[in-house]
């Protein structure tokens, strides 16, 4: 029991830190450089401390409890990835869903004693409790794909409005009821705030912080300083709007490059549940040790970590970020 649990920690550790060094430390640091080329174009904004003019979704519907997660950073987190994904929903009721979800399964699996590893119970408790995160990642990726898809037919568009006389204020008017939804969303929102009053550095930012995505800053940034350097807008959103097609076709092409590779991957990664279903339904008897036993027990449940960990490491090779 102790050798095996010590091999199991050196295992598990020694995989995270080949993660680390290979995935998560690069990128890092090239995050960390990209926030700083980043403040080094920016402007000084003229409100630091002013909040948005638009009303805020609170964190959750109980007064203290909104106290309380508002100073928490991974609510806050949560709540905008909440309004980045379009979701009606506070931060506060998808924790509590996550919480009622794990320990609901817990209590199922534990009570009827499905599975004798408690270890295995835990695992199975937080992956069923993270379904609803999975949930939002995956509409709010949906969403700014569509961002950023329908962005260079919005640039177009806004470059004409320009060309054809229009001031900035009514060329973002234009963008935000002739773009395609949910980029004109996000443009009615800075129409707003500007008959609110704010200035367009501010709004600008705003949507930089609402849609993080690169594209979306490079044109806030650009219009931004053609207001205080007076620069040729028009080339300069001309040129962005070709280099963003271009990304998309080589993105599109390295897909359809890589499209046996992904599905070998799948394949690979799905091929063990798989098979103990098809187990579980021709020879019960055969499989069922691996969790009737506490030998199986054991070796199920690091069998279920370990294609946890390929599956992540699978799927940030396979992943190309353009």
């Amino acid at each position: 029991m102790g050798a095996s649990l010590l091999i199991f920690l050196i295992f598990t550790a020694a995989t995270y830190v080949a993660c680390y060094l290979a995935f998560w430390a690069p990128e890092k640091k090239a995050a960390e450089d990209r926030a700083r080329r980043f403040r080094g174009l920016r402007a000084e904004r003229v409100q630091q401390e002013a909040v948005s003019l638009l009303k805020q979704r609170s964190l959750s519907s109980v007064g203290f409890l909104d106290q309380i997660y508002s100073r928490l950073r991974v609510m806050r987190q949560l709540q905008k990835t909440l309004e980045q994904a379009a979701l009606p929903w506070a931060a506060g009721a998808v924790l509590s869903a996550c919480v009622l979800l794990a320990a609901g399964c817990f209590l199922i699996t534990f009570l009827l004693n499905l599975i004798p590893m408690l270890l295995l119970e835990v695992l199975l408790a937080v992956g069923v409790g993270l379904l609803p995160i999975a949930y939002v990642s995956w509409k709010r990726n949906q969403r700014m794909t569509q961002v950023e898809e329908a962005l260079p037919e919005a640039i177009d568009l806004f470059t004409r409005a320009m060309r054809a006389g229009h001031n900035i204020h009514s060329g973002l008017d234009v963008l935000s009821k002739e773009s395609p939804e949910p980029l004109a969303g996000e443009f009615r929102k800075v129409v707003e705030e500007l008959n609110l009053g704010a200035t367009v550095e501010h709004t600008l930012h705003n949507l930089g912080d609402r849609v993080p995505l690169l594209d979306v800053r490079f044109l806030t940034t650009g219009i931004i300083l053609q207001r205080e350097t007076g620069a040729n807008l028009i080339t300069v959103l001309e040129n962005m709007s070709v280099v963003i097609r271009e990304r998309l076709q080589l993105r599109a092409k390295l897909r359809a490059h890589t499209a046996q590779q992904r599905f070998s991957a799948a394949l690979l990664c799905g091929l063990p549940v798989f098979t103990l279903l098809v187990f579980a339904f021709v020879r019960y008897d055969y499989v069922a040790v691996l969790w009737t036993t506490d030998l199986g027990a054991k070796f199920f449940t690091y069998a279920v970590v370990s294609e946890l960990v390929g599956i992540f490491v699978i799927k940030r090779i396979s992943t190309i970020r353009m």
